[in-house]
Protein backbone atom coordinates (compact mmCIF):
# COMPACT_ATOMS: atom_id res chain seq x y z
CA UNK A 1 0.00 0.00 0.00
CA UNK A 2 1.26 3.47 -0.77
CA UNK A 3 0.21 7.06 -1.26
CA UNK A 4 1.71 10.42 -2.16
CA UNK A 5 0.82 13.57 -0.24
CA UNK A 6 1.58 16.91 -1.88
CA UNK A 7 1.44 20.36 -0.30
CA UNK A 8 -0.67 22.73 -2.39
CA UNK A 9 1.56 25.78 -2.04
CA UNK A 10 2.77 28.54 0.21
CA UNK A 11 -0.60 30.27 0.57
CA UNK A 12 -1.95 27.80 3.13
CA UNK A 13 -1.77 24.35 4.64
CA UNK A 14 -3.77 22.34 2.10
CA UNK A 15 -2.53 18.96 0.89
CA UNK A 16 -3.77 16.51 -1.72
CA UNK A 17 -3.07 12.82 -1.35
CA UNK A 18 -3.12 10.35 -4.21
CA UNK A 19 -3.71 6.81 -3.02
CA UNK A 20 -2.10 3.74 -4.50
CA UNK A 21 -5.47 2.88 -6.03
CA UNK A 22 -5.51 6.22 -7.85
CA UNK A 23 -7.96 8.21 -5.73
CA UNK A 24 -7.46 11.79 -4.60
CA UNK A 25 -8.13 13.02 -1.06
CA UNK A 26 -7.86 16.66 0.03
CA UNK A 27 -6.80 17.70 3.53
CA UNK A 28 -6.43 21.14 5.10
CA UNK A 29 -5.57 22.71 8.41
CA UNK A 30 -7.48 24.96 10.75
CA UNK A 31 -7.20 28.72 10.16
CA UNK A 32 -5.30 29.15 13.42
CA UNK A 33 -2.63 26.83 11.99
CA UNK A 34 -2.38 28.52 8.60
CA UNK A 35 -5.06 26.49 6.86
CA UNK A 36 -8.20 27.67 5.12
CA UNK A 37 -10.55 24.99 6.48
CA UNK A 38 -11.35 23.71 2.98
CA UNK A 39 -11.07 19.97 3.69
CA UNK A 40 -10.85 17.50 6.58
CA UNK A 41 -7.87 17.60 8.93
CA UNK A 42 -5.42 14.69 8.70
CA UNK A 43 -6.47 13.41 12.15
CA UNK A 44 -10.11 13.48 11.03
CA UNK A 45 -9.06 11.28 8.12
CA UNK A 46 -7.66 8.73 10.60
CA UNK A 47 -11.02 8.68 12.36
CA UNK A 48 -12.85 8.39 9.03
CA UNK A 49 -10.62 5.46 8.06
CA UNK A 50 -11.37 3.63 11.30
CA UNK A 51 -15.11 4.21 10.85
CA UNK A 52 -15.05 2.99 7.26
CA UNK A 53 -12.96 -0.05 8.14
CA UNK A 54 -15.22 -1.22 10.96
CA UNK A 55 -18.50 -0.45 9.15
CA UNK A 56 -17.24 -2.48 6.18
CA UNK A 57 -16.43 -5.39 8.49
CA UNK A 58 -19.76 -5.30 10.33
CA UNK A 59 -21.81 -5.28 7.11
CA UNK A 60 -19.66 -8.01 5.53
CA UNK A 61 -19.87 -10.24 8.62
CA UNK A 62 -23.64 -9.83 8.82
CA UNK A 63 -24.10 -10.47 5.10
CA UNK A 64 -21.85 -13.55 5.16
CA UNK A 65 -23.94 -14.86 8.05
CA UNK A 66 -27.04 -14.30 5.91
CA UNK A 67 -28.42 -11.75 8.34
CA UNK A 68 -30.78 -9.33 6.54
CA UNK A 69 -28.87 -6.06 7.15
CA UNK A 70 -30.23 -3.13 5.13
CA UNK A 71 -28.22 -0.16 6.46
CA UNK A 72 -25.30 0.54 8.75
CA UNK A 73 -23.84 3.80 10.00
CA UNK A 74 -21.22 4.35 12.66
CA UNK A 75 -20.66 7.65 14.46
CA UNK A 76 -17.26 8.06 16.05
CA UNK A 77 -16.46 10.52 18.80
CA UNK A 78 -12.88 10.94 19.91
CA UNK A 79 -10.77 12.73 22.49
CA UNK A 80 -7.14 13.66 21.99
CA UNK A 81 -4.24 14.22 24.36
CA UNK A 82 -3.72 17.83 25.44
CA UNK A 83 0.05 17.77 24.81
CA UNK A 84 2.02 16.75 21.73
CA UNK A 85 1.87 14.26 20.27
CA UNK A 86 -1.91 14.80 20.38
CA UNK A 87 -2.82 11.15 19.91
CA UNK A 88 -6.35 9.88 20.28
CA UNK A 89 -6.92 8.86 23.91
CA UNK A 90 -10.58 7.76 23.67
CA UNK A 91 -12.70 6.73 20.71
CA UNK A 92 -16.33 5.68 20.94
CA UNK A 93 -18.00 3.87 18.02
CA UNK A 94 -21.80 4.13 17.95
CA UNK A 95 -23.34 1.81 15.34
CA UNK A 96 -26.83 2.17 13.95
CA UNK A 97 -27.73 -1.07 12.16
CA UNK A 98 -30.97 -1.55 10.24
CA UNK A 99 -32.36 -4.86 9.17
CA UNK A 100 -35.28 -7.23 9.13
CA UNK A 101 -35.37 -9.42 12.25
CA UNK A 102 -31.68 -8.91 12.97
CA UNK A 103 -30.74 -10.36 16.31
CA UNK A 104 -28.88 -8.12 18.76
CA UNK A 105 -26.50 -11.04 19.34
CA UNK A 106 -25.56 -11.18 15.65
CA UNK A 107 -24.87 -7.44 15.54
CA UNK A 108 -22.92 -7.55 18.81
CA UNK A 109 -20.85 -10.47 17.47
CA UNK A 110 -20.13 -8.67 14.19
CA UNK A 111 -18.96 -5.56 16.07
CA UNK A 112 -16.80 -7.68 18.39
CA UNK A 113 -15.19 -9.56 15.49
CA UNK A 114 -14.43 -6.29 13.74
CA UNK A 115 -12.97 -4.63 16.83
CA UNK A 116 -10.99 -7.64 18.05
CA UNK A 117 -9.87 -9.36 14.84
CA UNK A 118 -10.52 -7.67 11.50
CA UNK A 119 -10.47 -3.86 11.65
CA UNK A 120 -6.78 -3.01 11.34
CA UNK A 121 -7.45 0.72 11.71
CA UNK A 122 -9.34 0.58 15.00
CA UNK A 123 -7.05 -2.11 16.41
CA UNK A 124 -4.05 0.11 15.61
CA UNK A 125 -5.72 3.18 17.15
CA UNK A 126 -6.51 1.05 20.19
CA UNK A 127 -2.78 1.02 20.98
CA UNK A 128 -3.09 4.63 22.24
CA UNK A 129 -6.85 5.11 22.71
CA UNK A 130 -9.44 3.53 24.95
CA UNK A 131 -11.98 2.11 22.49
CA UNK A 132 -15.67 1.59 23.30
CA UNK A 133 -18.67 0.51 21.23
CA UNK A 134 -22.42 0.48 21.42
CA UNK A 135 -25.18 0.02 18.90
CA UNK A 136 -28.77 0.65 17.98
CA UNK A 137 -30.68 -2.01 16.14
CA UNK A 138 -33.53 -0.65 14.06
CA UNK A 139 -36.33 -2.92 12.91
CA UNK A 140 -39.37 -1.41 11.20
CA UNK A 141 -39.22 1.75 13.30
CA UNK A 142 -38.54 -0.06 16.59
CA UNK A 143 -35.41 0.91 18.47
CA UNK A 144 -33.46 -1.60 20.57
CA UNK A 145 -30.26 -0.45 22.31
CA UNK A 146 -27.20 -2.20 23.66
CA UNK A 147 -23.73 -1.12 24.72
CA UNK A 148 -20.58 -1.84 26.62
Amino acid sequence: MECTVRWQGSSGMAFVAETGSGHLVAMDGAPDGGGRNLAPRPMEMLLVGAGGCTAYDVVLILKKGRHPVTDCTVRLTAERAEANPRVFTRIHFHFCVHGHRLSPEAVERAIALSSEKYCSASIMLGKTAQISHDFELIESGTLLQSGD
